[in-house]
């Protein structure tokens, strides 16, 4: 057997809408979905035009599982997902994926808050190939009461992303509420939620330790530009801590 597999042709670079998806599953299930996606359920979803971007154990929630998929716009969403769920894949082991889940409809629809995605795909391992790698997945969730402004988005890339990358952060993307409505209402989203997802990747739990340890310390941080950002959030914004699975693009 190969050790890689070629990726979706569809790029995550090429997404113009992506689901950021949340699942809290019945205690002790999470390895037996993440066993049966990574074997059964990236190169269905692939074929008929979706990207399978990254899948995740959330390291602070041991019965959640989070995944990212992306479309290239918002019809091929609705017809990709139509072919897959009731396509013959879905149907040999939905049983299975769903007896594993207490809550699937965890949901937000995004669309990149700047153009592409930051990840080169590559290749990803084959089922059963490649090892657990160390890298960690940062999902900031910063919730807002309206529409993310361009000026915003603007802000944060000129004047945060630089702050974040200096500390040791690799910034892989930026995300925003999708504002079309869910057309493919078999699988909910969550509606009436304005958000700016902030993605950063870390080549170990160690290094993302360090990059908060120094963010807390940081002058310019504190002074210049948190206070900013908290005068415009609803609220305290969540962080997911992720740990990709082995066949996870974004590792």
């Amino acid at each position: 057997m190969n050790s890689e597999a070629k990726s979706t042709s569809l790029r995550p670079a090429d997404c113009a809408v992506i689901e950021l998806r949340q699942y809290t599953l019945h205690p002790g299930a999470r390895e037996t979905l993440i066993e049966l996606f990574d074997r059964e359920f990236i190169e269905p979803q692939e074929a008929v035009g979706a990207c399978v971007i990254g899948q995740f154990r959330d390291l602070d929630r041991p019965d959640c599982f989070v995944w990212l998929r992306g479309f290239a716009d918002m019809t091929s969403r609705k017809r990709a997902l139509a072919d897959f769920y009731g396509g013959p894949v879905w149907k040999a082991h939905r049983d299975a994926a769903n007896a594993t889940m207490i809550d699937s409809d965890d949901v937000l629809l995004l669309r990149p808050a700047w153009p592409g995605f930051d990840l080169d795909p590559g290749r990803r391992p084959a089922p059963g190939g490649g090892a657990p790698g160390k890298a960690l997945v940062i999902a900031r969730i910063y919730p807002f009461d309206a529409p993310v402004e361009p000026a915003f988005v603007a802000w944060f890339r000129q004047e945060v992303v630089p702050l974040f990358t200096e500390l040791g952060a690799t910034t892989v993307g930026a995300l925003v509420t999708e504002e079309a409505k869910n057309d493919f209402p078999v699988l909910p989203v969550r509606e009436g939620e304005q958000v700016f997802v902030w993605l950063a990747r870390f080549d170990d739990q160690a290094i993302s330790e360090r990059f908060f340890a120094a963010l807390t310390q940081s002058r310019r941080w504190n002074r210049d530009l948190l206070p900013v950002l908290q005068r415009r959030l609803r609220g305290k914004p969540p962080m997911l801590r992720l740990a990709p699975t082995t066949r996870s693009l974004l590792r």
